[in-house]
């Protein structure tokens, strides 16, 4: 089968052709159809991520698909189901063996493609403005990076939740696409964000994917007892926070790695990603994907990403027709 791996360590990520795997006890084998790209697949191949695994391993953390085996102990899945699987590597190839616990089925009418698309983005979107921020209805969130992956769901799941959303993004383009998602209020990355911000009456949630100066100037135009996450950073630079200007507004810095609690709260992942499925089912979120693209064509699809030129998700369909 083909893969798209990391084989040594600090090594190029490269399209090979390895033996299909087997499932071990508590595993299943899937043939993937669908596999979601994210920023965090970069920083794993320049080696700068928080949690790359040991070579040689295949990139691609979201994937979906229809399991061909199972291991032994695995009594919650068959052959021929449909899942969709958090699997943190492993996603970029036709076929991958996965813990069965990551695994969750997904329904009929669900495509490949959105059950890709609704894992990382939206579930970080999700557990970090629900879990962490307690965003309420009425409440004001600034999305910085509102047309990338993880921004644009912010939008969607903010006003699912009720409250007023400033989407701010780089250009007419992408903003249309977070206007379409639900933003109320659109800034242009070449405005003043904090003073737009301040006129819009300030920000009770800031959901950060950018960092730089955007995050310095949305610390800014936070309200008293404002809270920011800090999620990702798209601009290269990682913000350097003045503890003691949190005190005059006593603001909250808020950490949030879905990773992290995939490791020691997964009961909590699982359940957000049950309420995403659900919130789908009933037409309320629309995972927007601007390009769907084969396997071979992997490394063109990372660099849409590097170069900010898609919006919303990038999907590679791994399977061989």
């Amino acid at each position: 089968m083909l893969a798209y791996q990391i084989a040594t360590k600090g090594g190029a990520a490269e399209l090979v052709e390895i033996p299909v795997p087997d499932p071990g006890p508590g595993q299943i084998q899937v043939r993937i159809m669908a596999c979601g790209l994210n920023f965090a697949d970069l920083l794993t191949q320049k080696g700068t991520y928080q949690d790359i695994p040991d070579a040689p391993f295949t990139l691609g953390m979201e994937l979906s698909g229809i399991v061909t085996k199972t291991g032994d102990s695995v009594d919650n899945l068959s052959v021929g189901d449909r899942v969709a699987v958090f699997s943190g590597q492993g996603g970029l190839a036709e076929f991958g063996v996965f813990d069965a616990a990551r695994a969750i089925p997904i329904p009929d009418a669900m495509s490949f493609d959105d059950a890709a698309a609704l894992q990382i983005a939206y579930g970080t979107s999700h557990m970090a403005l629900d879990h962490r921020a307690r965003l309420q209805p009425g409440e004001t969130l600034l999305v910085t990076g509102a047309a990338g992956g993880v921004g644009l769901t912010a939008v969607e799941i903010g006003k699912l939740m009720g409250a007023t959303v400033i989407a701010h993004a780089r250009g007419a383009d992408k903003l249309d696409v977070a206007r379409a998602a639900g933003a109320d209020h659109l800034v242009d990355d070449a405005e003043d964000l904090r003073a737009r911000v301040l006129e819009l009456g300030g920000a009770d949630v800031v959901y950060d994917a950018v960092g730089g100066a955007a995050f310095k100037a949305a610390f800014r135009a936070c309200n008293p007892e404002g809270r920011l996450l800090p999620i990702g950073f798209a601009s290269g630079e990682v913000p350097q926070i003045p503890a003691n200007h949190l005190l005059v507004k006593n603001l909250s810095v808020l950490g949030f790695y879905i990773g992290g609690y995939m490791k020691f709260r997964p009961d909590l992942v699982r359940a957000s990603f049950e309420q995403l499925i659900g919130w789908h089912a009933a037409g309320r979120l629309h995972p927007h994907i601007s390009h769907r693209l084969s396997l071979p064509r992997v490394a063109e699809g990372m660099d849409l990403l590097r170069t900010r030129k898609s919006t919303g998700k990038v999907i590679i369909h791994p399977a061989a027709d």
